[in-house]
């Protein structure tokens, strides 16, 4: 028998004080109250939780834009001891939701937030993972590698286990953007045609570029040019090619299939977690970089000078903040920075600007997108490079914005060139 309990709460402009009402019964949810924290996108959502007969109950939330007409903003981004399957009933349950992070739309007083509490779960919504994370702890001769769900970040940030011997991916839901640049954006390339892209898979993309550790405990060496073991575990893999990262016979296929070789890294990594891992094709790559945004930048601004700007400086490591030592077993002063150093975008991925160009799934030609619209594009079927993206350490402010497309041979290693996973949910 189903068994639950809805608070809707109006959520004022600004996410100012939370106004509660309660339908009561059992299990009971009461004195909801939420308020955002200051100068941040945090909200925090509490409430008290009865139910004398049984030890947790599950619990969700949903949130309205309309004053509950429909109820679609994403609240992907939950941690506290309130949300989930197993909420031990008590007083003060707190749900912290990052709305920075799940939702780029206006706050108003329309807004309402619903809380329910359901005995095994009822018929209450799913509570859906975030984040998926592979632990690469028992290193390239475990047989297996053990897969898990997060429903949230660390609330103090991703300290460095997952940095070095753990992958964490986010859950980027599909949609329509515009990709390519408008033709008045500073540093613009005629290859980046505007178009309307349609992505009809939610896919997982490395919430930070794979590391030198990440990349050793799969593989078993460390291929990188910045080598410094001080500093080498939570700086960017590179020195890496396609071909290391897919294999060179099965692995060069795509778009045909999506097969890649037993021996390369997302073919050990395939085997040891039953997950077919990737690279993102281009189109996931500039969806996930800009996180809904339009600029240049994923931070919202746009290029100030082709070269050098304060404004890449902030989300990434570039020519102008790379320091002036570029040694091999330079500190992270030089060259490439540790990952995650700089400012994430809203969807809180990192160094998606600069730090390591990163390879993507696409043949590239050096040609132009198709000006129609695409769903679900795949690139060229037959190109002599493969899709660079990001721009890294050594490049100017231009070729590290959002829309920038550059390629190489896919057998070529260079101390700028790594990559990020991705995972299309099937």
């Amino acid at each position: 028998m189903k068994t639950q309990n809805k608070s809707m709460v109006l959520v004022g402009i600004a996410f100012g004080l939370l106004l509660a009402l309660s339908v009561q019964a059992a299990p009971i949810v009461s004195n909801v109250v939420g308020a955002q924290r200051a100068r941040t996108k945090l909200v925090d959502i509490t409430y008290d939780l009865a139910d004398a007969d049984h030890a947790t109950l599950s619990v969700t939330i949903k949130i309205s834009k309309d004053g509950g007409v429909t109820w679609d903003v994403p609240c992907l981004s939950l941690s506290g001891n309130g949300i989930g399957p197993q909420v031990t009933p008590g007083k003060g349950k707190l749900i912290v939701w990052d709305a920075g992070a799940d939702w780029n739309g206006q706050w108003s007083d329309r807004m309402k937030v619903e809380v329910t509490a359901t005995i095994g779960g009822g018929d209450a919504p799913p509570i859906r993972e975030v984040y998926l994370v592979v632990d690469l702890t028992p290193g390239p001769e475990a047989p297996r590698y053990q897969v898990s769900s997060l429903y949230s970040a660390p609330v103090n940030g991703w300290p460095d286990e997952f940095k070095s011997t753990k992958l964490v991916l986010r859950k980027i839901p599909a949609g329509t953007f515009t990709m390519g640049s408008p033709e008045n954006e500073l540093g613009r390339s005629s290859n980046e045609t505007q178009h309307q892209v349609t992505l009809t898979k939610d896919f997982y993309v490395g919430v930070f570029e794979v590391t030198q550790k990440q990349w050793e405990r799969v593989m078993g060496d460390w291929p990188s040019y910045f080598y410094n073991v001080d500093y080498r575990d939570t700086r960017p893999v590179e020195r890496v090619s396609y071909d290391d990262i897919r294999g060179n016979d099965a692995g060069s296929g795509w778009p045909a299939n999506n097969a890649v070789d037993a021996d390369s890294f997302l073919g050990r990594l395939r085997e040891k977690t039953g997950l077919i891992f990737d690279l993102p094709t281009e189109a996931q790559w500039e969806y996930a970089c800009r996180a809904g945004t339009t600029t240049a930048l994923n931070s919202g601004k746009n290029l100030t000078d082709e070269s050098e700007c304060q404004h890449v400086a902030e989300v990434g490591r570039y020519e102008y903040n790379r320091g002036q030592n570029q040694s091999p077993d330079v500190d992270t002063s030089g060259a490439t920075a540790k990952v995650g150093s700089y400012l994430p975008n809203s969807w809180r991925l990192y160094d998606m600007h600069g730090n390591v160009w990163e390879w993507c799934l696409d043949g590239y030609d050096k040609g132009d997108y198709p000006p129609q619209a695409e769903t679900d594009p795949k690139g060229v079927d037959e190109a002599p490079y493969r899709i660079l993206r990001d721009g890294g350490w050594n490049s100017e402010a231009y070729y590290c914005r959002s829309a920038r497309r550059d390629g190489n041979i896919s057998s070529y290693q260079y101390a700028a060139f790594g990559f990020r996973l991705a995972l299309t949910v099937q």
